[in-house]
């Protein structure tokens, strides 16, 4: 099943895991119930779905990604990827990267994330990462105090170029 941790949360145990095909849609559903995932993400036509088997098959065959799911009462009610990036700066420092956290609505405010976040810190550390890094959209009010609860630092202005697709 590829356990990565068994996390008791106060009121359930999560089991965090690598996710596996089957997950897919489950992850999509994550990614389109928030604010800003409503709008670009989701499963309406076979070909989203599709979109999101073949990225799934690209991460999980690439050792440097790792895509996360916690699991409580055998339901995926979190995600998030953790990423290995090598750099030649900081005199080669290995980082890691952070993305597309989410946790469902009724696991909110319940430590789930907190548990899925002190993972990823505790690999990147085992991995030789020099530090770990997330980016959160600035409309991720509530996400921005989460994080700097966890010690995360908003130290840089991100900024992003969307790419048609031709």
């Amino acid at each position: 099943m590829n356990v990565l941790a068994t996390l008791d949360v106060g009121t359930s145990v999560i089991v965090l895991r690598r996710a596996r095909p089957g997950d897919v849609a489950a992850i999509a559903g994550l990614l389109a119930a928030d604010q800003l995932g409503a709008a670009r993400d989701g499963v309406r036509t076979d070909a989203d779905m599709q979109a999101y088997q073949r990225a799934f098959a690209e991460i999980d065959r690439d050792p440097a990604h790792v895509l996360v799911v916690a699991e409580a009462e055998s339901r995926v009610v979190a995600t998030m990827q953790l990423s290995f990036l090598p750099g030649l700066a900081r005199r080669g420092a290995l980082r890691a990267q952070v993305e597309a956290v989410r946790v469902d609505q009724a696991y909110r405010s319940c430590g789930v994330g907190h548990a899925m976040l002190g993972w990823a810190i505790s690999e990147a550390r085992q991995r030789g990462c020099a530090l770990i890094q997330l980016t959160t959209d600035k409309a991720r009010t509530n996400a921005h105090r989460f994080y700097e609860r966890l010690g995360f630092v908003a130290s840089h202005e991100g900024m992003k170029l969307i790419l048609d697709r031709e």
